[in-house]
């Protein structure tokens, strides 16, 4: 388990964090607007009515014009205003008109084609720009017709009704590179077949859980309540081990007051500062489970053969997070969030001086470890005469004890929804996609994220108003080293779990036990997901009569020393590239399951092991990168992994 949460820890790094907050109707901005979504170059859904809503001060009158449709709303007391025009076909350009009888907003290339929201964790906010073939993809895409809205990374304690922001961008060499890989090479493909304009409305967070995207309903008040208790009670016995270890610490930093920088003062009295060694992370020296802002301060001696007569150059090592550094209180560089560099600042001439010197950094640690760390030459002051090491001991104070979020907010139940999905449940969507799993992929959390996950689809499409609209969802890939015995996995439960919202109507899946990479959380392969995806939204939403899904088990027998297994989406017949049918492994009564060899028969298949007289259960692909797999149907299309027995 420890390779997975660094893996995923790996996700995090991939997107910032942006805070959001409480609001209520008290502290709304009235100023007179409309929802970021009804904006210049939209996709809006075909066939359906085109809600448009915003604010504007309350009993205002808002007049929204869209060819010879026009129709008038009034804001309530909030300030909330809301439109509805009448439903279009597949078309445009149009351009609507939005007044208040003072302002008027203008909205632009509008078409009507299909719209689809797209979410999950950090595959699905993989970029076209790095995944295969970058360079190649960008330069070529020209597909006017698709377009891509981000929602900006964001939260909420409780829903809100308006986006942080947000444009609509063109699927054209400027643009595409940014766009979700995964939505990207769907809606490309899917467009070869399906004549419409596509919006893809594109909302995820990397390292999210499945519960930050459930609303406070569905994922229930008590178990809400329950969960935030056990947090406050983390919390405050946190502070309580802080308090009895380094006495009460200060949550203001007194160090950096209104810019002016006091601590950094080469005049300070730092008789009661404690002493640390640098470079070395403070949880290593005595300042476990402190998050926040501290102060190193090195003094350090010169001549003035030393200093010279022209600027020098400091390196600082590697600061986790972010630093602002002086030299005699003047300050030489600033980095935010970038743990991994390693700091080299320059010192204008005339800062040093013969004799005493003092250089101080301010460090600021958002979570984690925390600290100047790096590799002892990467400290160093270059003066005239050579290289001195600054490496070894420094002055050290906490300048503001910052307690760590006991779940990062994309672990947060319902704070994600709040703010990415609930502001957005009025515009109209074609359906849904979804990339996530990884972070739900823990022993427990992987048997109860079937529940979870069926809660979750059906709860959007209820939110939305499109009973039974196409959810498609992407099976985990193949990830970490593969095993030489059978074994138990995690993602494989998971992948289970995944594969039980099958059961409900208008769902697909795209399997990728094979596109994987075994050192890369991230597979760079988007292109065939993309395509698989779009094969289900093919048979699904558009109802072509087409294979969309590899095979999947239907129902085995056991036939003396053999285990019969038939399948369905097999109607073309089973293959196995690259050799005989593997990935199979049967057990006996005793549970221990031994790598078995297979046949095929048509849509059926034959497996036996030596090591088993009496088979009882049998798995395919049950493992975190089931290597040995390699069953497809005549489509080409792969085989779901599936255990019987349920163990």
């Amino acid at each position: 388990m420890k390779d997975i949460r660094v893996w995923i820890l790996s996700c995090l790094l991939l997107v910032g964090c942006q805070s959001g907050g409480i609001s209520s109707s008290d502290d709304i901005d009235t100023t007179f607007r409309v929802s970021k979504l009804i904006s210049t170059g939209m996709i809006a859904q075909r066939g359906a009515l085109l809600p448009v809503w915003g604010y504007a001060p309350p009993g205002t009158e808002v007049t929204v014009t869209m060819g010879e449709d026009s129709h008038q709303g009034r804001s309530a007391r909030d300030g909330k205003w809301r439109v509805e025009l009448m439903a279009q076909p597949v078309g445009g350009p149009h351009s609507m008109e939005i007044t208040d009888g003072t302002d008027v907003i203008e909205v632009s290339d509008i078409w009507f084609g299909d719209v689809w929201v797209a979410s999950g964790q950090s595959n699905m906010a993989w970029l076209v720009s790095n995944s295969n073939n970058a360079e190649e993809e960008i330069a070529s895409a020209d597909h006017p017709l698709i377009r891509h809205f981000r929602v900006p990374l964001s939260w909420s304690e409780y829903p809100e009704d308006e986006l942080a922001g947000g444009d609509w961008q063109i699927a054209d060499p400027e643009h595409v590179g940014s766009f979700s890989a995964v939505a990207y090479y769907f809606a490309r493909e899917l467009q070869k077949h399906v004549d419409v304009p596509i919006g893809l409305v594109h909302s995820s967070w990397g390292g999210s859980r499945v519960e930050p995207w459930m609303s406070q309903e569905v994922f229930g008040e008590e178990a809400l309540r329950a969960l935030k208790a056990e947090d406050r009670e983390r919390t405050e016995a946190l502070q309580d081990r802080l308090n009895e270890k380094h006495g009460a610490l200060p949550t203001v930093d007194g160090g950096l007051v209104d810019g002016d920088a006091t601590w950094a003062d080469p005049e300070l009295d730092t008789s009661e500062w404690a002493e640390i060694t640098a470079p070395g992370r403070w949880e290593e020296q005595g300042y476990d489970e402190i998050d926040g802002i501290a102060w190193y301060r090195l003094n350090i001696e010169l001549t003035a053969e030393e200093i010279g007569d022209s600027d020098v150059m400091i390196g600082l090592g590697r600061i986790d997070d972010s630093d602002i550094s002086w030299v005699n209180g003047v300050q030489v560089g600033a980095t935010t969030s970038r743990s991994r560099l390693p700091r080299e600042y320059l010192v204008p001439v005339g800062t040093l001086h013969p004799g005493h010197n003092v250089i101080t950094v301010r460090v600021e640690d958002t979570g984690g470890i925390g600290g100047i760390r790096g590799e002892e030459n990467e400290m160093w002051l270059e003066t005239a005469q050579g290289r001195r090491s600054l490496a070894g001991s420094w002055e050290f104070k906490i300048g503001a004890l910052v307690l760590p979020q006991i779940r990062a907010r994309q672990h947060e139940p319902t704070q994600l929804y709040n703010k990415m999905i609930h502001p957005m449940l009025s515009y109209p969507v074609m359906g849904f996609l979804w990339y996530q799993g990884e972070s739900n992929a823990g022993e427990q959390d992987a048997v109860e994220y079937a529940e979870l996950f069926q809660k979750m689809i059906t709860s959007w499409r209820d939110l939305w108003e499109v009973e039974d609209a196409p959810f498609l969802f992407v099976q985990l890939a193949n990830f970490m080293q593969p095993s030489d015995t059978p074994t138990e996995s995690n993602w494989a439960v998971l992948r289970e779990s995944q594969a039980a919202a099958l059961a409900l109507p208008n769902v697909g899946q795209a399997v990728i036990i094979d596109i994987g990479e075994a050192n890369d959380i991230h597979p760079r392969n988007k292109q065939d997901v993309g395509l698989r995806l779009s094969l289900a939204a093919r048979h699904i939403a558009y109802g072509e009569k087409i294979e969309y899904s590899g095979p999947m088990y239907a129902s085995h027998r056991v036939d003396g020393e053999n285990i019969v297994i038939e399948f369905s989406h097999a109607e073309s017949g089973l293959m196995a590239r690259g050799g005989s049918p593997g990935g199979f492994a049967i057990a006996g009564s005793d549970g221990t399951y031994h790598w078995a060899t297979a046949t095929i028969d048509g849509t059926s298949l034959t497996v036996t092991s030596s090591e088993v007289s009496n088979p009882v259960s049998v798995r395919y692909a049950w493992a975190n990168n089931p290597d040995r797999a390699n069953l497809y149907n005549g489509e080409g299309l792969p085989a779901s992994p599936f255990r019987t027995g349920g163990q």
